[in-house]
């Protein structure tokens, strides 16, 4: 393997796109804090586990970074003429290299994730299982326009429920209300990078939900998949799910004004006028997903 930076490895695992695994298991992590006061239950929490599974989905998500970089650019999705990230179509790495990288940051991952469910217990099994199907899967069911089903699921189904189970010893269903707004903007980063890649991914033969609804419903399904996560915190704060502190996530509204409008300006500005909205996106999803796990700190210590 050719000597590399560590900057140049950092640059091959898209670490600008790790909020989308980091921040439902933040939050959730920040949500049972509260849930375990409101039920006097704080004592029997192991937060170590929790930030033990912090650890393992960052690893998880870069080794499913590089493993789709990997089967994008042999089945020729990525090319020069392609925006993102240039580590292979730019000859930075070699395929070789990559999948390498991958392979040996998922052996890592399911490690972490066999120690954390040997301390756990056996249920954290399927949630590990269902999450490596997720990464080894994704290029494929990306291909085949159910890339955004499977990031949901990867990506806030499957975190929340295993981060709640390894905290706390059981599942909290409860806790899948935080699906919906952590998760939807997550599924907005892959929309927003689909959305800009629709010519080259027609080229190359696959389908995305982008490339079927075109693109004037794809500027609204990212339109929405931005909004609902405010309504959704709202409407579950006045029901009494989420603590009133939880309307300070609306402070993140205008970073989601910014993405907003540089969607928008690709009605007139071509892709070229989002080529960084998924990165963008990401840094929404830091902002909303913070605010967020602070409005059940806040709620717990206040």
């Amino acid at each position: 393997m050719n000597r590399h930076s560590i900057k140049e490895w950092a640059i091959a695992v898209r670490p600008w796109s790790f909020p989308a695994s980091a921040m439902p298991v933040a939050v959730t992590l920040a949500y049972m804090l509260w849930k375990s006061g409101e039920e006097g239950t704080t004592a029997g929490m192991d937060w170590i586990y929790g930030l033990w599974a912090l650890v393992n989905i960052v690893i998880f998500h870069a080794a499913g970074n590089t493993w789709s970089d990997y089967f994008d650019y042999r089945k020729s999705v990525d090319a020069e003429d392609t925006f993102g990230v240039r580590t292979l179509t730019g000859g930075m790495f070699t395929p070789d290299e990559i999948i390498r990288l991958s392979t040996g940051l998922l052996a890592v991952a399911l490690a972490g994730g066999t120690g954390l469910m040997l301390l756990t217990g056996l249920p954290l099994l399927w949630i590990g299982l269902g999450g490596a199907a997720c990464s080894l899967l994704y290029p494929l069911l990306k291909y085949n326009a159910a890339g955004d089903f499977v990031i949901f699921a990867a990506y806030a189904f499957l975190p929340i429920l295993g981060t709640s189970f390894v905290v706390s010893g059981e599942f909290c269903l409860e806790a899948l209300w935080l699906a919906i707004p952590v998760g939807l903007i997550t599924v907005a980063i892959l929309h927003a990078n689909n959305t800009r890649d629709m010519a080259t991914d027609r080229r190359a033969g696959i389908r995305t939900i982008a490339m079927k609804a075109g693109e004037k419903a794809s500027r609204f399904i990212y339109y929405g998949e931005i909004l609902i996560p405010f309504a959704w915190v709202a409407g579950c704060t006045a029901a009494g799910i989420f603590p009133a502190w939880c309307l300070l996530t609306f402070m993140a509204i205008f970073p989601a004004a910014g993405a907003l409008k540089m969607m928008a300006g690709s009605r007139t500005g071509g892709m070229k006028a989002i080529s960084s909205l998924d990165q963008a996106t990401a840094q929404l999803q830091l902002v909303f997903s913070l605010l967020f796990a602070a409005s059940f700190i806040a709620a717990y210590f206040i």
